[in-house]
């Protein structure tokens, strides 16, 4: 990628510095994008009303609603709402790399990654979910632990690793996933091995999507191990890009979905809010 040093902050001081409009724009993505999220409530073991339907054969008589039926000419069961808490970890790669962008006009890859994962975090402690940060021993409940989560992305495991998730647990990992598939392969057969499902959400900036240089441009690396590299002339080499780019994120959904997983990407000039819809449907009981 062609790099721009005034554009790349290290991360702790990036997060230090936007925590506080941080969590202050994750909150109205989340606002925004809840009107439009279906409930995660499903019928089951609880105290909390759901809905009131019709009576059917088998139905026990204990769970009739007389007031309700007497209202109606038809007989009304009562249903409870399932109060099964589910526990969704949570994940963002940071690093040079995502702290890259291309230009002034969008954010870095890792402040998006980490507003996608404080907005997720918000509607999962609205819905009632428990949100836990890879590496961290406790999750977070109830719907004013969103500044605790936001502080403790610091101390975020730095890959995604936990051996103490618990099984059945639902996972979120915000990256760019660059990385050899390899490497992302290891990982997300380690989690599914824990009997963990989840979610891969590629964060690119759109100049790694459509390459749009001309001319001759040095690319330098952003990582120890990414040499720079002198291209005479970038459309020459579009194409190709294009095709390795596609064959890369074919070999992410392959490989997600191979362990029970979910793959979608999003660039950082899209709106936060249908990358936050899709996340949190996809998270929906099944």
């Amino acid at each position: 990628m062609a790099r721009d040093a005034a554009l790349t902050i290290p991360w702790a001081e990036q997060l230090g510095a936007a925590l506080p409009p941080l969590l202050v724009e994750a909150e109205r993505v989340a606002a925004t994008v809840m009107p439009g999220v279906h409930g995660r409530r499903r019928s089951g073991p609880g105290e909390a009303f759901w809905q009131f339907r019709p009576y059917v054969a088998g139905d026990q008589a204990s769970r009739i609603d007389w007031r309700q039926s007497a209202k109606a000419d038809r007989v009304f069961v009562r249903e409870t709402e399932w109060e099964a808490a589910q526990t969704v970890a949570l994940w963002c790669a940071r690093g040079p790399a995502m702290e890259w962008r291309s230009g002034r006009e969008v954010p870095a890859k890792g402040l998006r990654a980490q507003l996608l994962l404080l907005a997720l975090a918000s509607l999962l402690l609205r819905g009632g979910e428990r949100v836990r940060l890879f590496g961290l021993p406790r999750p977070f409940a109830g719907r004013g632990a969103l500044p605790g989560i936001a502080d403790a992305l610091a101390r975020m495991a730095p890959a995604p690793e936990d051996h103490r998730l618990a099984r059945h647990a639902r996972a979120v990992l915000f990256g760019d996933f660059w990385e050899p598939l390899e490497q992302t392969r290891g990982r997300i057969a380690a989690l599914a091995t824990q009997g963990v499902r989840g979610h891969l959400l590629q964060v690119l900036d759109p100049a790694e999507e459509t390459l749009p240089y001309a001319g001759r441009v040095r690319f330098e690396g952003v990582g120890a191990a990414m040499a720079p590299a002198l291209v005479p002339r970038v459309e020459a080499v579009r194409e190709v890009y294009a095709e390795r780019l596609a064959r890369h994120r074919a070999g992410l959904a392959a490989l997600a979905s191979g362990a029970g997983w979910s793959f979608a990407t999003h660039r950082t000039d899209q709106p936060p809010e249908s990358a936050l819809l899709a996340l949190h449907q996809a998270l929906a009981p099944t």
